[in-house]
């Protein structure tokens, strides 16, 4: 089209018809895209941002034609120049220069900056992970499985799956984690968030461009959409080349991302709403609800506790609430903060009215507020995930069972971690066997993290927004992405 005009409908894929309004007709110029989403509504893209899409595509799909002819030893050594780079002082330091410019960018405008900032925990984490992609046996030409038969035989083959689309928030160390698909021989493309923009550039330009011309590897095998604008997120998930589309974020934005790419028919793998759900049992030692709780709170991730449900509280006094209550505390403490707390309806009566009487400083992302340190929420917000910055804030309630508190997270979380602290080994398997998410625990909640849990780095917590998957975990990492050829070999 050429222009637009303000009142024109166009129809939904879902039926439904959406109307071009007077800002959109406005900015809309001949080239630009629009598109008609199910999820996001009317999606202007302008050409400025399809052609950033485009351009990166272009490269990865380039280099995944190269990558046929690439030796195994060869990805290998991409890994050990990447992580070299990343253990030099002098261009590390040049990296976190950039990125304390991203993150008081970030600070000006109000934005969270808790997962923006490089540490020397990061840079660690990444060397490891990269490293520990060189260490990891390949899929990419191994004979998984044979099947003899009288005359031949049927191989299933491990192979390259393609080019690997990744839109993800501002989180720098996620860029060097997704080179982990690079080792199966598939080629990568990013879009960062506009946050991190900037360190992004400076690691594709310090660490993994040079890493690549030093393997000896194509140039765009790791290709990086140059652009803030959410619309070049929006192009790259659009694009019918590629092999598998992956996206992390908030819910919104991640589901609206997976509609645009299953509309141009790739498979998704989406990561976002998170909180984790805890339940003390009447059987729970104190202590370990206190330390269960407090190593669940060190930092705001999707595998944090944001729920909390107490068995018959009032039995013993309190005792299992108290502790807490005394873990939020000191989880707060930690990082010099008091700690924020929402009581479902009709628990009131679970914590001291005092709580709801207290006014603390809670440290938000557009500064710090004053606020009532308790609030009464409606049960039916206890999927309610809060993003916290640097004062933990969790949602309490009082429940007559586990079963009880299993049918609130099957009913209102977002079906992602579950954990159950308690002594009692068949209210563990109870818990297991009722409970509707891919990852159960009997302890803290932070486990859920490919690297932590299964040494791995992780890409994202593949499509546990959309049920159960067949035949495969929750986690996503480098060396699941890959597809399976099928080859006939005659033997006599």
């Amino acid at each position: 089209m050429e222009e637009l005009t303000p009142g024109t409908q166009i129809l939904s894929p879902d039926g439904r018809a959406l109307t071009v309004d007077a800002d959109l007709a406005a900015a809309y110029r001949p080239g630009d895209r629009l598109v008609a989403n199910p999820v996001g509504g009317l999606m202007h893209i302008p050409a400025v941002d399809m052609a950033a899409a485009r351009t990166a595509v272009d490269a990865a799909v380039q280099a995944f034609a190269a990558m046929h002819d690439v030796r195994d030893e060869a990805i290998v050594a991409f890994y050990g120049h990447a992580a070299a780079a990343l253990e030099d002082d002098l261009l590390w330091a040049e990296i976190a220069e950039v990125n304390a410019e991203d993150v008081a960018s970030a600070r000006k405008r109000g934005r969270s900056t808790t997962r923006l900032a490089v540490s020397d925990v990061m840079r660690t984490k990444m060397i490891e992970g990269l490293r520990g992609w060189a260490a990891t046996p390949s899929r990419r030409g191994a004979i998984l499985e044979t099947v003899v038969h009288d005359g031949f035989n049927v191989e299933m083959i491990g192979a390259a799956l393609g080019v690997v689309a990744f839109v993800f928030e501002g989180r720098p160390n996620v860029l060097a984690d997704a080179c982990g698909v690079l080792r199966g021989g598939n080629t990568v493309v990013f879009r960062i968030g506009g946050d991190a923009l900037g360190t992004a550039r400076a690691l594709m330009k310090r660490v993994i461009d040079p890493a690549l011309a030093a393997a000896e590897l194509p140039a765009g095998a790791l290709a990086l959409v140059d652009s803030t604008a959410h619309a070049a997120g929006w192009a790259l998930f659009l694009d019918e080349r590629l092999a598998l589309a992956v996206a992390r974020g908030s819910g919104t934005a991640v589901e609206t991302l997976g509609s645009l790419a299953r509309s141009a028919g790739t498979p998704v793998s989406l990561h976002g709403t998170g909180g984790a759900w805890m339940v003390v049992s009447e059987r729970a030692d104190v202590a370990e609800v206190r330390a269960a709780v407090v190593r669940s709170l060190d930092r705001k991730v999707c595998n944090t506790l944001n729920t909390c449900c107490v068995v018959n509280p009032a039995n013993d006094s309190f005792l299992r609430v108290n502790a807490v209550l005394e873990g939020l505390e000191t989880a707060g403490g930690a990082k010099g903060q008091p700690f924020k707390l929402h009581i479902a309806s009709g628990s009131e009566d679970i914590v001291s009215k005092e709580l709801f009487r207290n006014r603390v400083e809670v440290a938000r992302s557009s500064g710090p507020v004053v606020e009532p340190q308790a609030e009464v929420i409606d049960a039916q917000q206890l999927g309610t995930e809060w993003e916290w910055e640097e004062t933990p804030e969790v949602s309490l309630v009082g429940v007559d069972s586990i079963d009880a508190a299993v049918r609130l997270f099957n009913e209102l979380s977002p079906r992602l971690v579950g954990t159950l602290v308690s002594g009692d080994a068949s209210e563990q398997e109870r818990f297991f066997a009722k409970l509707d998410a891919p990852f159960a625990g009997d302890g803290h909640t932070r486990w859920v993290d490919g690297q932590f849990a299964l040494n791995k780095p992780e890409l994202g917590l593949s499509n546990w927004e959309n049920g159960r998957l067949f035949g495969r975990g929750g986690v996503l990492t480098g060396d699941s992405v890959y597809t399976i050829r099928t080859r006939y070999r005659s033997t006599s």
